[in-house]
């Protein structure tokens, strides 16, 4: 049996993770979906929507060179990974979802095959902005730099877009039926 991986992706500022959060506080163990903690080397920021694991660049480098990971990638000057316990969890059957990012999607495409399905979480420029600013991570410049580099990526081919600029439950919701068509179509 074989589950499927969810990456979520899009800009910084789409509210990826506040839609995986919500997604996922409907979902029922029975579901049998799990989600996938990322690899950063930044520091937990208080009250941010993402549960990751805080790692040194030192300390990252060490774990690729292991073998750690199932996929990991760089952007905006960190580092970001996602572990092997992932394809046990795709052997076993199980649904997974992860915050991925576009440019490595041809890397997941390649490494994951049939078993990924990529979701791409969208907002108006005008939106990310000012998400990204209530964050409180980055300045002015910072976020300018953000919405540059999104804007400068070629398009990616993504099986599912969810457009996120009204309440996040909404984005949730599509997410979830999303993930539930998938689950039930795949088994």
């Amino acid at each position: 049996m074989t589950g499927r991986l969810f990456l979520i992706v899009g800009p910084s500022g789409a509210g990826k993770d506040t839609v995986i959060a919500g997604a996922m506080a409907q979902m029922a163990p029975e579901d049998d979906v799990i989600l996938a903690r990322r690899i950063i080397t930044r520091p937990l920021h208080p009250g941010g929507a993402e549960n990751h694991v805080p790692v040194t660049p030192e300390a990252f480098a060490r774990l690729r060179a292991a073998g750690a990971f199932a996929l990991d990638w760089e952007s905006h000057g960190l580092h970001y990974g996602i572990g092997l316990e992932v394809r046990s969890w795709l052997a076993a059957g199980m649904t997974v979802i992860a915050n991925g990012s576009r440019g490595a999607l041809p890397q997941a495409r390649a490494a994951f095959g049939p078993a990924l399905v990529a979701i791409e979480i969208t907002a108006r420029p005008e939106t990310l902005a000012a998400r990204l600013a209530a964050r409180g991570r980055e300045s002015a410049a910072g976020i300018a730099a953000r919405l540059r580099r999104s804007d400068s990526l070629p398009p990616v081919p993504v099986d599912l877009t969810i457009p996120n600029d009204d309440t996040p439950d909404i984005a949730a919701g599509r997410l979830l039926a999303a993930l539930r068509q998938r689950v039930m179509t795949c088994a």
